[in-house]
């Protein structure tokens, strides 16, 4: 067998036996009293009921996709396309109950300071991390090396891997976004607006059902977003070099990145500890820092040693494109600090908009929204061009490769965010002493912008995963057709699907917000309700019944999923089959190009939303209860389906229709 193969399949196990040790570790450490032990179970319970429910949704729409593939592309394809379903959830599954079970302990150990609770907060965000790379990486590595002992092409059958990872991220991010903004919306309209109590009161009947939003949204959701473009995008840039390149290339030699950045992710976590500054965010970079300096310095090494076979490229060229990877995941990084970090100048900006009224908040979130596209776009460009005068579009799929291969420790870095909001919620529910407080909520207002940075992440790399997978299509389409394909706008099939397809992530996104407006009314109803017909509510001397306010998110939510998370599967087979496969290819652009902006218009947006008002929180313009935090919270309250349902989900919704037109391109002329 490949030594290239067996050392992924090596790499990828050592990294999911530290997740196991990192498991057993943050189950020993002390969960609290038992009244943070009751708040920590009912989140459990209400993540657990909701994953349950969305995962016998999706098998049932993975069974009929699993029949249609085995009978039209071969019992590989649908092995291919169970494991990728398969691996995904249980990564987004696994990495979920750790995180639910680490916020507890984390309210526990922010008693004895800063330090100590970072350290639970980030081990738990850690595991989410770790298996989505490494069970990514190992997928991938099955299938290559089944198809080494049965003797069969694995192209397909990795396609339909990451077909499979896909269904599962466009529902659960879909789905859990829906989920964590309908419940989230829900409870702030009825307890900030309307009753006037603070944020994760005990006595607001949803706040059960917000905090295990955080972790359905933000921890599943994410983690099977990334796990699908890590596969594609490794997937991508194997055939793309199976295409490109003639018989006895180093087509295998992506995986080399993944396995040496798994590694580095390792590596990574163990720098992740606060300086004598005790600032938070410092300390979460010099993991990732850790981790990226690795890679670099690792890979070139190897590239020295065991150089890789591609003719008409350099070794220099190939290890350029990989630090280019390095380059648009820190620049992504900073751009997003920039416009949405709680102190930047870009949110005190919109702060200072909310002390006029509502509107004015409203108009700069906006415009902060859609200037926000611009520095994102023009980074990916020079990307993309400085990459292609390298290596052409193998140079591109490698920068995309290199950038996916930090997947552990940036997800690390995400999943950390629900942990410390959920702690800071047992906090304030179990009555817990001031200076705890203060730890949680440091913690807390970091990992708002963690989730924001890992979205832009998320984003910039689905860009390029979408670019090699539009790449691979042109490649087999033209490999059908027995000559190049022009995709030109003087072409009416082209201009057509590029109109369409322009179309889709708006209507896409609207379908997205709209689910989570009627989520939304459905548990506001519930709340009003419970605070009128139960006596004692308000007074604090009565229960509220959380559980009938998670029951009903949940249906909703599940209900709501459906429609748009079937769209990117059918306008694909449906143009293809109509118009033709230039009709397609024009589709994919449009997706792209406007799906791009949209997600980071959306994501970038509602975070620098969420952080104008918790900079107005901290006691600035007023503090709480002014007139600039009341329209502070309106803007967050339109921001929350913005960056956490429809502009995240539009990631997953563009490679989900890429990866449908590469597995219909062998049918089309």
């Amino acid at each position: 067998m490949d030594t290239i193969i067996l050392l992924s399949i090596g790499a990828s196990l050592v990294t999911i036996f530290y997740s196991a040790y990192l498991i057993r570790k943050i189950l020993s450490l002390p969960a609290g009293d038992q009244k943070m032990l009751d708040i920590s179970q009912a989140i459990f319970e209400g993540a657990q009921a909701y994953l349950k429910r969305q995962y016998k949704t999706v098998f049932v729409v993975a069974a009929v996709l699993l029949v249609i593939l085995l009978s039209t592309l071969g019992v590989y394809s649908a092995i291919g396309f169970a494991l990728g379903a398969l691996a995904s959830a249980s990564a987004g599954f696994v990495g979920m109950n750790v995180a639910v079970r680490s916020n507890s302990r984390t309210t526990e150990a922010a008693k004895r300071g800063l330090g100590p609770a970072l350290a639970v907060a980030f081990k738990g965000g850690s595991v989410t991390g770790l298996l989505v790379a490494s069970l990514a990486l190992l997928s991938i590595s099955l299938i290559l090396a089944l198809s080494k002992i049965v003797s069969f092409d694995p192209i397909l059958p990795m396609v339909s891997l990451g077909f499979g990872g896909s269904l599962i991220s466009v529902f659960a991010r879909l789905g859990g976004g829906i989920y964590t903004k309908g419940a989230d919306v829900g409870t702030d309209m009825v307890g900030k607006i309307e009753k006037g109590i603070p944020e994760d009161d005990p006595r607001n009947p949803g706040v059960i059902a917000d905090l295990v939003g955080d972790n359905v949204g933000d921890d599943a959701g994410m983690a099977a977003d990334l796990f699908e473009t890590y596969v594609v995008t490794t997937v991508s840039a194997i055939l793309l070099a199976k295409l490109i390149f003639p018989l006895g290339a180093s087509i295998l030699y992506p995986l080399i990145i993944g396995a040496i950045a798994l590694v580095g992710s390792i590596i990574g976590t163990f720098f992740v500890k606060l300086s004598k500054s005790n600032k938070i965010m410092p300390a979460l970079y010099k993991g990732l820092a850790s981790a990226t300096l690795f890679s670099i310095i690792a890979f070139w090494l190897t590239l020295r040693l065991y150089p890789p076979h591609f003719p008409g490229i350099s070794t220099w060229a190939i290890f350029f494109s990989f630090l280019t990877g390095a380059v648009i995941t820190v620049g992504m990084v900073a751009i997003t600090e920039y416009f949405t970090g709680k102190n930047s100048r870009a949110v005190k900006h919109l702060a200072q908009a909310s002390e006029s009224g509502h509107g004015t908040n409203i108009i700069a979130g906006l415009a902060l929204s859609m200037r926000a596209t611009f520095p994102p776009i023009l980074l990916i460009a020079a990307a993309i061009l400085f990459t292609f005068n390298l290596a052409g579009l193998f140079g591109v799929a490698i920068a995309a490769v290199s950038m996916l291969s930090l997947t552990g420790i940036v997800v690390a870095i995400d999943a950390f965010g629900p942990i410390t909001d959920n702690a800071g919620g047992i906090a304030e529910m179990s009555n817990q002493s001031e200076k705890v407080r203060n730890v949680t909520d440091a913690l807390d207002a970091v990992g708002n912008t963690t989730k924001a940075v890992t979205k832009a992440y998320a984003i910039a790399s689905a860009g390029l995963a979408a670019l090699v997978l539009f790449a691979a299509f042109m490649e087999e389409l033209s490999k059908g057709s027995g000559g190049g394909v022009i995709f030109s706008i003087s072409d009416p099939h082209v201009l057509v699907g590029l109109f369409i397809g322009a179309s889709l992530p708006y209507l896409f996104a609207a379908f997205a917000m709209e689910a989570v407006g009627r989520a939304a009314q459905s548990i506001v109803g519930e709340i009003r309700r419970q605070f009128k017909e139960i006596k004692g509510l308000m007074k604090g001397t009565a229960k509220p019944d959380y559980g009938a306010c998670v029951d009903i998110v949940t249906k909703a939510a599940i209900r709501e999923m459906i429609v748009p998370a079937m769209l990117p599967v059918a306008a694909p087979i449906i143009i293809g089959l109509l118009l033709g496969g230039k009709a397609l290819g024009g589709l994919l652009m449009g997706i792209i190009i406007t799906g791009l902006f949209v997600a980071i218009s959306m994501t970038t947006g509602g975070a620098a939303w969420d952080n104008a008002k918790k900079y107005i929180e901290e006691g600035n313009l007023g503090g709480k209860g002014g007139a600039a935090h009341q329209a502070a919270v309106t803007g967050d309250t339109v921001g929350d389906p913005y960056k956490d349902t429809a502009g995240p989900a539009i990631n997953p919704m563009i490679k989900v229709a890429n990866i449908v037109a590469l597995l219909l391109a062998p049918f089309l002329s």
